[in-house]
């Protein structure tokens, strides 16, 4: 099953939504597919609502490609809002440590409003502060 990718420009940033089956590919690829469309409208700021199917990724395929993925965007994202809607347990926590160690400015939020309302804040702009309900900004 391919996966889709929908991006919906706002006024200040890019809201993608993808669905699709849930495995390694799909998930290096649309983030790829995500970098292309910032880079093409010269916005960098980012609300990604993933809405794929299937079992969860492993612990270990969540960290490589995080610390991959962290590697090719170093220095490209202002700001990374992420809602994964399926998500299960602290995984995902673990994903926004990983790519947060290695300079990628993203906050895993539990539900699009309060990503949306992060990123209308002062959302990735240098605060350290928490975002709305119990959501970390760890970036600088």
């Amino acid at each position: 099953m391919p996966y889709k990718l929908t991006i919906s420009p706002k006024p200040t940033y890019l809201h993608a939504i993808v669905t699709g089956l849930n495995n390694p590919e799909t998930v290096k690829r649309y983030l790829e597919g995500i970098r292309r469309a910032c880079t093409a409208r010269r916005c960098f700021r980012v609300l990604v609502e993933e809405r794929l199917e299937g079992p969860r990724l492993g612990t270990m395929d969540v960290f490589q490609i995080a610390a991959e993925e962290s590697s090719r965007a170093q220095g490209f994202f202002e700001a990374v809002a992420y809602v994964d809607v399926n998500a299960e347990g602290d995984l995902m926590k673990f994903a926004e440590t990983v790519a947060v160690n290695r300079g990628i400015p993203v906050t895993v939020f539990p539900s699009v409003r309060e990503a949306e309302e992060w990123l209308l804040g002062n959302g990735g702009r240098g605060s350290r502060e928490h975002g709305p309900a119990g959501a970390t900004n760890l970036s600088g």
